[in-house]
């Protein structure tokens, strides 16, 4: 199949080589603003070059992926819908919620697939646990802990532009806690400190951040992220059951030192960026879009699922600014 890249930064670039490897994928068509990162991703990958989306979902191809800035991702979604072209595309949807909901009442009726890029549900950590809950292997829940540390906090520019660390970062522990437990949040309250860089404070926003969900069957999950944590980018959850208890990410390249006499776990080179942790999700989440353009798996990850994901992001951000608990239903309705 044909496969169309819009946006040849960092990840568009690692998603055109990644699709460049898939069996299924014969060839990519390319388009950036900066002609310089389209042609460099052509020469890498032998990929055609286009000078405009439209140029681009005129050169015939079979699926779109959209890795261009945030702000552009609801005129492409709907460009590529309107083609008739099923679309693979970053998270978020949109900017703001108001946008992404949107987006959603103008292609929900399309019939054209839309997948949302979500990697960790295509992490075989991540899916056995899911596995697991779905099977009742850990019993009731009661408990689930999800962290995402990244090693180092983004630029100032990209700070300024996220929208927050709940939108941006901690989007990801909201959405995988969804899909591994099954369940809905129905309440949460969020903290959030500045221990580090002064532009994040500066634009308003916390580098360090705790929030605690609950889940719609009483369930409770606690989410830890932080921008600064210098032994590498850590990932991992915990589900604790009645009968079991199960963890995601605890192995031998975890950015975490033991200090228990005679304990030498993990002694591997820690992960240092998302890219590293998750290379091989990646491939199996374009892997499962490729499936998706030939019309044989549904999205594995929908509109709605990452608006979902988004409702609690908002909740949080407010919470945080508000020193209060807030429900998800107090938030779709402002």
């Amino acid at each position: 199949m044909r496969i169309g890249i819009l946006g040849l930064g960092r990840i568009g670039a690692f998603h055109a080589e990644t699709l460049s490897g898939l069996d299924a994928v014969e060839s990519l068509v390319v388009a950036d603003p900066f002609a310089d990162a389209a042609k460099a991703a052509a020469e890498r990958f032998g990929a055609e070059v286009a000078d405009s989306p439209e140029a681009l979902l005129a050169a015939g191809v079979d699926g779109l992926v959209v890795a261009a800035a945030t702000d552009a991702h609801p005129a492409l979604i709907r460009a590529g819908v309107e083609a008739g072209v099923p679309v693979f595309c970053e998270k978020p949807v949109a900017r703001t919620m108001a946008e992404g909901v949107a987006v959603l009442e103008s292609v929900r009726d399309s019939g054209v697939p839309i997948q949302i890029g979500y990697n960790r549900r295509f992490d075989a950590g991540f899916a056995a646990a899911r596995a697991a809950v779905r099977a009742g292997e850990l019993g009731t829940l009661h408990t689930v802990r999800s962290t995402t540390l990244d090693p180092a906090p983004p630029p100032a520019a990209y700070v300024a532009a996220s929208g927050g660390i709940f939108r941006d970062c901690s989007v990801h522990d909201f959405d995988i806690i969804r899909w591994v437990t099954g369940r809905e949040v129905t309440e949460v309250y969020a903290v959030g400190g500045n221990r580090g860089a002064d532009y994040i404070r500066a634009a308003g926003d916390a580098d360090t951040t705790g929030a605690v969900l609950t889940l719609d069957d009483g369930t409770i999950a606690v989410v830890s992220n932080s921008r600064h944590n210098a032994r590498g980018y850590d990932v991992r959850m915990e589900v604790h059951g009645f009968t079991d208890s199960i963890a995601v990410g605890l192995d031998d390249k975890l950015p975490l030192r033991s200090v228990e006499p005679g304990v030498t776990f993990p002694s591997g080179t820690p992960h240092d960026f998302f890219m590293d942790r998750f290379t091989d999700a990646y491939r199996a989440e374009l892997t499962a879009f490729t499936e998706v353009v030939s019309g044989t798996r549904p999205s594995p990850c929908t509109v709605e699922d990452a608006l979902e994901a988004g409702w609690i992001a908002e909740a949080c951000t407010l919470s945080l600014h508000e020193h209060r608990p807030v429900t998800l239903a107090e938030v779709r309705r402002s």
